[in-house]
């Protein structure tokens, strides 16, 4: 299990990055959207067909990194309540709860994402198909989904508590 960790971690930093390096593209587009709107009267035509694709990138790919390190906001107003054997239980039957709801929203987005394959449906300005940030959406949920599970299975079956299993 430790000697796992340490590659896991470096898989991890892939879709960090990539979600660092779209936000940064995202930045850097509006920034000149704003300033030749205001400056030229010109706007970037396709600034929203980029921000939408690019914002589906963002949040998606970073998606099961946050997940499998259980780096979800957290409210822990009841945690007094329980004591440590208890939290672990709750920690991961929560994880494994949802990762199996995942199950249904990737099921949608893929035949989402192949409806819009089906019906040829592109982006307004660049005319960019829409089913390749369908299905990285789907993918993206579906991996989600593999990573909160495995998150409730490590958390339940070697009794790591939830600091430990996402450090």
């Amino acid at each position: 299990m430790t000697s796992i960790l340490p590659i896991l971690r470096k898989i991890a930093e892939a879709p960090t990055f990539v979600s660092g390096m779209t936000l940064f593209a995202l930045m850097v587009m509006t920034f000149c959207d704003v300033v030749m709107r205001s400056a030229f009267n010109a706007p970037i035509e396709a600034a929203s067909d980029l921000t939408l694709i690019f914002m589906a990138v963002i949040v998606f790919t970073v998606l099961p990194v946050v997940s499998g390190r259980g780096d979800h906001i957290a409210v822990d107003l009841l945690d007094g309540f329980f004591g440590p054997m208890a939290g672990r239980l709750r920690d991961g039957l929560i994880s494994l709860i949802c990762g199996v709801c995942l199950y249904w929203p990737a099921e949608r987005c893929m035949v989402l994402a192949e409806r819009a394959r089906s019906y040829g449906d592109l982006t307004e300005f660049l005319n960019i198909p829409q089913f390749y940030t369908a299905w990285l959406v789907a993918i993206c949920t579906a991996l989600t989904a593999v990573a909160l599970v495995v998150r409730g299975v490590v958390i339940l079956i070697w009794g790591l508590p939830a600091e430990k299993a996402d450090k």
